[in-house]
């Protein structure tokens, strides 16, 4: 064989390596942003939850001193997130805003009473849950009424519960499409090496001894494509975060270690089991049937 023909071979089989870890690496890729997701979904769910309001409205004669002390009192319960005090003031303005700059004229004093929005911890935001916070307000004498919508909190725990459901069937046809394709890409990347394989089958290596370099440059296939969709998921993520800033008020952060864990895991061990099966296959296979 000549030299330019082994420059060939050589050229193609780099070619080959490289288009290999690409295919792999945009495969895990999506991995990466299924279990960005699958990690965050409570976190989704969460933040749903502790942006829905409910309004403790006061009594016409309580003053914005004593509603700001009860306010103070109940900001350190445990189903309490935040508060926020509303002022007569600021509710007029409100409700200008909605219902235009005259509405207070067909009143003859001010309808708007003093009131303090109040956020839930998620896991308070329940029927169940709001109909006893409610009953331990309303025990205050300052307070007149707590306004929230029961069909929305029943709609909102509903809604999440499908979109759960709906990200989770999403997620697993992804991871599932994702190890079909990886399986697809280690199945010709060691077919090419079929009449090597039967080869050392014909001198006696046993099928472990055949299995061995082909799983070891497996797990590096996996830890190097896995490093690539990485920093791939991390320029995507960097992008979103100066394009779309809110968004990392849902997603959590800190589990991207474990996403990231998670690529590299799922790597290796679909690399090194499509590895396995294949080696194993080829190796049985007769010498007529390596070229069929």
């Amino acid at each position: 064989m000549s030299h330019t023909e082994n420059k060939i071979i050589r050229r193609r089989l780099r070619s080959s390596y490289f288009s290999t870890i690409i295919s792999i690496s945009l495969v895990l890729l999506l991995v990466g942003i299924a279990a960005l997701l699958l990690v965050n979904t409570q976190s989704v769910s969460d933040y749903f939850k502790e942006n829905m309001e409910i309004s403790v409205l006061f009594k016409p004669e309580v003053t914005e001193d004593e509603a700001q002390i009860y306010q103070a009192s109940i900001d350190s319960l445990d189903f309490i997130r935040s508060t926020e005090f509303i002022s007569k003031v600021k509710g007029q303005q409100e409700m200008a805003q909605m219902l235009g700059e005259d509405f207070l004229s067909v009143f003859e004093a001010s309808p708007i009473p003093v009131s303090v929005n109040v956020k839930l911890n998620a896991d308070y935001v329940s029927s169940d849950s709001l109909k006893v916070i409610e009953k331990r307000i309303m025990q205050s004498p300052l307070v007149d009424e707590v306004v929230y919508q029961q069909s929305l909190v029943e709609t909102l725990n509903t809604n999440l519960k499908k979109i759960s459901l709906v990200m989770l069937v999403f997620i697993l046809l992804l991871l599932f499409i994702s190890c079909v394709l990886i399986s697809n890409t280690m199945r010709l990347s060691v077919y090419d090496k079929r009449f090597s394989i039967h080869t050392m089958k014909l001198v006696g290596a046993t099928k472990g001894f055949i299995r061995g370099p082909f799983v070891a440059r497996s797990v590096f296939l996996g830890l190097f494509a896995g490093f690539i969709a990485i920093l791939m998921l991390l320029g995507i993520l960097y992008y979103l975060r100066l394009k779309f800033p809110e968004l990392f008020g849902i997603f959590r952060l800190d589990l991207l270690l474990l996403v990231m864990a998670i690529v590299l895991v799922a790597g290796v061990l679909i690399c090194v089991v499509s590895t396995f099966f294949v080696v194993n296959r080829l190796a049985s296979l007769s010498k007529d049937e390596l070229y069929y």
